[in-house]
């Protein structure tokens, strides 16, 4: 952003400036130990992930008994299709959840809430978001990066007492940080609290407010300026919706999610206490990152739960729907489509389940698996949604109203296709979680060898920088060479007799790991400080780590399910059907590394920003309406009806 473009109202920043403040809300420590993080560098530690973690059987049970009655729940109070026609949750229904203590699941029985571990709450999120995915959304949100993670892992004892009873079961809680110019480049952030005695006054506007139209209680980000007494920066605080100056200016409608209760929020001199600020001046967007370590988990658990629906869906038309003497599922065309779904599901499973118990567990540092999970499952869903439409043909482009009034099965396959699509969006978008996953991988170099690449450093640095690199390098590179990847018997306790053999697509990943690292090595060695802008390798690197973590998980999980005698049979041969999919998969991204159209495609877009190709635009209607393209988002009172809608 060029100085000449910031408003009045927006802090100027540069581009260095913006990576300094990003740079900054990152955990730059590694005090536990990270499967992803060791399998970047072309370290396979099996051993952090196998065998399979377990729950304690109290957790198990309060989990299994809570989702029992969630599934009651979901069956006999949650009308989907009501929810879809009229674009709102029944108030009743989310009435219902709360009485079931589903608002607060993952909040401790000594605040009133149900304290299911980390699997259990996704569990659940995939049982409701099946139901309606705009309710998995909004338990979601309320929970994974609303007001009760954040105290959790942040907040005074007084500030818990105050609102986790509240949250668990009674008030709903939202999370504002994007605002109308302000996306994933938080350094830009508008909006301000500025001290006052033992208050803080905030200002600004924030966009795309999920739960915003009926929360209770916001969790705010914030820039206070730097003053006496005020270290200043980007702060959270929590703030009641209820406050005078906070208005809710408008509910937001989408492609898909009819039922998300996301607003447009005004905040103008809305006065919030100091005991509201959560953590120290400063530390709000770490607070948000953090807390998105395990939040990031609800997205995936419900993308698995989309997953197990289409399998269900696919199977069941499939085997009824002939053309040409036979279901389609035994045409070839049709039945490779079906095993994807079902061994992909599988796949996100074993990547949701492994990466929460790790959660749960505290072991290990899961920020990579984390936001992994939530790439990979992002991604694979929508290609799962897209297949299941596929399969159903006409049917799948057609509204399960339609369908319905003319006597067929209402089956909402296009609806689960528009729900799905944001999932690539929210919580980091799947360009942006490439670059902070990227940034974690390649954090190992750059703590020995960044100062190489910084232009800022002098040459002193420099020099010290090469010698430790030095030291690093030789004796990381050596250990790339060679591995148990490349010795036959490897990893034999997944060839058990009776199975297929999964043995040799571990000792695949084992191989693939240290090549990633080595082309990670090589980037770096050609591109040294441009290395950041190559953002078409960078993703292509993390795919492919993406790809061996779920081949890696979904070796664990089958061999777990043989060991506990549940479908091991089965999981062998999902496992199998999963690798050897992924593993296409892996040597395409693998020469699109160095075999690619990134050159060529950024002289077009150059061409396309200057007006080369406009010819290319004409012979068409824009049916586009008028406005500015970025609303504006200037400080100060309200000028529209609040929508804001509790529930009672």
């Amino acid at each position: 952003m060029s100085l000449l473009s910031a408003t009045p109202h927006q802090p100027a920043v540069t581009e260095r400036e913006a990576r300094q403040v990003a740079e900054a809300a990152r955990e730059q420590d590694w005090r536990k130990p990270s499967f992803a993080k060791e399998l970047f560098l072309g370290r396979f530690r099996l051993d952090l992930i196998h065998p399979h973690p377990m729950p304690p059987d109290e957790d198990v049970q309060r989990g299994e008994e809570f989702l029992t009655k969630l599934r009651d729940f979901c069956e006999t109070k949650v009308d989907s299709a009501l929810i879809e026609r009229e674009a709102r949750i029944p108030d009743e229904t989310i009435n219902g959840l709360k009485e079931l203590g589903a608002l607060g699941m993952k909040i401790d029985t000594k605040y009133g809430g149900l304290g299911l571990t980390q699997v259990y709450y996704n569990k659940a999120l995939a049982l409701v978001g099946s139901a309606n995915p705009a309710l998995g959304a909004l338990l979601s949100a309320h929970q994974s990066i609303g007001v009760p993670q954040p105290l959790k892992l942040f907040g005074t004892q007084e500030q818990r007492d105050i609102f986790l009873p509240r949250c668990a079961r009674t008030d709903i809680s939202a999370f504002l940080l994007t605002e109308p110019d302000v996306g994933s480049d938080p350094a830009r952030l508008a909006t301000t609290a500025v001290p006052d005695g033992d208050d803080y006054v905030l200002d600004g506007v924030k966009l795309w407010t999920t739960n915003g139209v009926v929360a209770d209680l916001l969790v705010v980000m914030a820039r206070v300026p730097k003053s006496e007494g005020h270290k200043g920066g980007i702060t959270a605080f929590v703030v009641e919706t209820a406050s005078e100056g906070v208005t809710v200016e408008n509910r937001n409608a989408f492609m898909g999610l009819r039922g998300l209760e996301n607003g447009v929020t005004r905040l103008h001199q809305v006065r919030v206490p100091a005991a509201n600020r959560i953590g120290p001046e400063g530390a709000g967007l770490k607070i948000a990152l953090t807390t998105l370590n395990t939040g990031r988990l609800s997205l995936p658990a419900m993308c698995v739960g989309a997953g197990k629906w289409c399998l269900k869906i696919a199977r069941e038309w499939s085997s009824v729907r002939e053309q040409w003497g036979k279901p389609v599922a035994f045409h070839e065309a049709v039945g490779a489509k079906i095993s994807f779904i079902a061994a992909t599901t599988f796949a996100l499973e074993a990547v949701l389940d492994l990466s929460s118990q790790m959660a749960d567990e505290n072991r290990n540092d899961i920020r990579i698996e984390a936001a992994l999970a939530k790439l990979y499952g992002s991604e694979m869903a929508w290609l799962m949604a897209d297949e299941l439409v596929q399969i159903r043909g006409g049917r799948g482009f057609e509204t399960a109203d339609s369908l319905a009034a003319r006597g067929e099965r209402a089956v909402p396959a296009e609806q689960v296709l528009r729900d799905l699509r944001i999932n690539r969006i929210f919580e980091g978008s799947t360009e942006i979680m490439h670059l902070l996953i990227a940034r974690e991988a390649v954090d190992a170099h750059l703590s020995v060898a960044g100062d190489l690449i910084d232009p800022d450093k002098s040459l002193s640095d420099k020099a010290k920088a090469g010698a430790n690199a030095g030291v690093f390098y030789a004796k990381w590179l050596p250990k790339l060479v060679a591995g148990p990847g490349q010795l036959p018997r490897s990893y034999g306790d997944f060839h058990p007799a009776g199975h297929v053999d999964l043995s040799g697509h571990l000792r695949y990943v084992e191989r693939s790991a240290r090549k990633l690292a080595r082309s990670t090595f090589y980037a770096m060695s050609r591109w040294q400080g441009r290395m950041e802008t190559k953002q078409g390798f960078l993703g292509r690197i993390v795919d492919i780590g993406a790809e061996l973590f779920a081949m890696s998980a979904a070796c664990v999980r089958a061999e777990l399910l043989r060991t506990t005698g549940d479908h091991g049979r089965e999981a062998y041969q999902l496992a199998d059907a999963f690798c050897s999919q992924s593993r296409v998969r892996v040597e395409e991204l693998f020469g699109r590394l160095w075999s690619n159209t990134d050159d060529l495609d950024r002289k077009v877009v150059k061409g396309v920003l200057g007006g080369a190709y406009t010819w290319l635009e004409e012979g068409v209607v824009d049916p586009s309406g008028e406005g500015p393209w970025i609303a504006d988002a200037t400080p100060g009172p309200s000028e529209k009806e609040n929508v804001h809608r509790p529930i009672r």
